[in-house]
């Protein structure tokens, strides 16, 4: 099982989605989230992820629209 920590940052659009949860569900990841914040046009979240798909999750937060800085 592989381990990432990211940064996501949030459109404004995409603040009220359950995009950690459809990641989790999706992927068959564990999430813990280290740190967030959601203000009227972005949100932004640190999480660690663990899981056997963290490539193909990443590219689908990205086509998403969600910005992913990897602090691994």
């Amino acid at each position: 099982m592989s381990a990432a920590h990211w940064h996501l940052t949030y459109a404004e659009d995409l603040i009220s989605e359950p995009v950690l949860w459809e990641l989790a569900e999706r992927f068959g990841l564990h999430t813990n989230i280290r740190r967030a914040t959601a203000e009227e046009h972005v949100g932004w979240v640190i999480v660690e992820v663990r899981g056997d798909r963290l490539d193909e999750a990443r590219q689908w937060l990205v086509e998403r629209g969600v910005q992913v800085a990897d602090l691994s």
